[in-house]
């Protein structure tokens, strides 16, 4: 038997559990408001316009790559990045028409992105296990530099 279980549980291992089960909810009720799509859905819908915004940090995409055609928008500014009403918006983001599909590593924090962006009015979604599964489908990685916006 490993220490973790033999000895009881404490307080804390109390609070992590009850804290992951609330995330697992919030999660659950975002993604009851997309659509998510596959990485080659994804991919199929941004050679028809969309556009995909990679929330990954620089050092995920140092190790995994960049996806062609992304937009690189940091997590702490994607609302005002995208909302077609701020002052700090990108061009790409002119109107609530566009479609957005936010990809991040493994598809969770895209999945609450997508849902913030649309309780502000945008059509958005994520892609279901983010890049990792991108790089799984064999789909193409940019060899350039990435398009970050800050």
């Amino acid at each position: 038997m490993t220490e973790s279980s033999t000895r009881p549980a404490t307080a804390l291992d109390r609070g992590c559990a009850a804290a992951a089960g609330r995330l697992e909810a919030m999660l659950e009720a975002a993604r009851a408001h997309l659509h998510r799509l596959t990485p080659a859905e994804a991919y199929e819908e941004q050679a028809r316009g969309a556009l995909i915004v990679d929330t990954r940090t620089e050092a995920q995409r140092a190790r995994q790559g960049n996806l062609p055609g992304a937009v690189v928008i940091d997590r702490t500014v994607l609302e005002w990045r995208l909302d077609p009403t701020s002052p700090y918006r990108i061009p790409e983001a002119d109107g609530p028409y566009v479609r957005v599909i936010v990809v991040c590593r493994q598809g969770y924090s895209s999945s609450l992105a997508a849902r913030s962006l649309q309780q502000l009015g945008l059509d958005a979604t994520d892609v279901i296990g983010g890049v990792e599964a991108w790089l799984e489908a064999g789909l193409p990685l940019d060899q350039g530099p990435a398009d970050v916006r800050e």
